[in-house]
């Protein structure tokens, strides 16, 4: 793996240097409770407060807005408030994911909800979704599109939430709650840095159609990766997602393929819920792979990216920023290999 697949293209660690300032003096502005609780869920502390020298997230976000704003032909810094905006908006969701996922570690951490408890965890990530909000002031059509990605985000995961509830999801239904849950958000900070970027209408639309297809992209590997892959890479459990029941895009395109591989895939979502013991959901892993799943899966997930490359080709934009946002989307959807 080269050098640049293992820790990122050089435009996160410089959107990190260029937004992370912004984002601790906006942070600072909480109570002191909230602050502290954000601070450590934000990866700047440890639990009792002290410093820590290791950042937390990638920051793709803030980066897709940054070069969203270069690519209009703007200088990065004008897109610091949507960067911040869409990072707090990111993390209010984490925040939250984990309380509904009852998820007691992230990023090889304690999750703030086990430490604290899930009325702070709730309070903290509500905190961070007002200055997100209040972020961009003043900033109608970027405020309009985090409003819009924001309310997709919330459709998406509740959408989420009542699959687990069901034995049945229609391929379309997995891809509409993908679009909201993951897409909307990618979609946003492009179309957030795109504005602040004084990019032309058709440059928004054309950048915001680009984080949208990265976000699916991305979210199929992410699929793949919570059925087969390494623990080491992604940092979870082997075949966490089925042992889940998550109804994820290798799950719902067996389903709906028909044959005994679907049969045996309704059959085991149709059996009580519980601790599937681990030969289960080995064999249920290898049906899925037999059936074409993983295959399909990543084929979805390739179709993606060339939608993105083509809404980036679709409009002029700068080519240094404009060749950095493919190379983010190589970033994000090569994980598997």
């Amino acid at each position: 793996m080269s050098t640049m697949a293992a820790a990122g293209p050089p435009a996160l660690a410089r959107a990190r240097a260029l937004v992370e300032p912004a984002l601790r003096e906006t942070v600072a502005r909480l109570d002191p409770a909230n602050r502290a609780i954000a601070r450590y869920h934000l990866g700047w502390t440890e639990a009792d407060g002290t410093a820590r020298e290791q950042a937390g997230g990638k920051a793709v976000r803030p980066t897709m807005a940054m070069l969203a704003a270069e690519a209009c032909g703007a200088p990065a810094d004008r897109a610091v408030p949507g960067a911040v905006s869409v990072e707090l908006v990111h993390n209010f969701s984490l925040l939250h994911d984990d309380v509904m996922d009852g998820d007691t570690e992230r990023r090889h951490r304690p999750t703030v909800w086990s430490l604290w408890g899930v009325g702070p965890a709730i309070l903290t990530g509500d905190a961070l979704l007002n200055l997100a909000q209040a972020e961009l002031t003043g900033r109608p059509e970027a405020a309009a599109a985090l409003g819009w990605a924001v309310a997709e985000l919330i459709r998406g995961q509740t959408e989420d939430l009542s699959f687990e509830r069901r034995t049945r999801v229609a391929l379309d239904e997995c891809r509409s709650m993908a679009a909201g849950k993951t897409g909307a958000l990618l979609a946003a900070s492009a179309r957030i840095g795109a504005i602040l970027g004084g990019g032309t209408s058709a440059q928004v639309d054309a950048l915001g159609d680009y984080g949208a297809h990265a976000g699916l992209a991305f979210q199929w590997v992410d699929d793949v990766l919570g059925i087969w892959g390494d623990t080491a890479v992604t940092g979870k459990p082997v075949l966490s997602d089925l042992r889940a029941r998550k109804k994820s895009l290798p799950v719902t395109y067996a389903l709906s393929a028909g044959g005994s591989a679907s049969r045996v895939v309704a059959d085991w979502l149709d059996s009580p819920p519980g601790n599937t013991p681990e030969p289960e959901l080995v064999r249920i892993a290898q049906v899925l792979d037999g059936a074409g799943a993983r295959d399909w899966a990543l084929a979805e997930a390739r179709r993606e990216v060339e939608l993105a490359v083509r809404a980036l080709d679709s409009v002029p934009l700068e080519g240094g920023a404009r060749d950095e946002l493919e190379q983010l989307t190589g970033f994000l959807t090569g994980r598997q290999k």
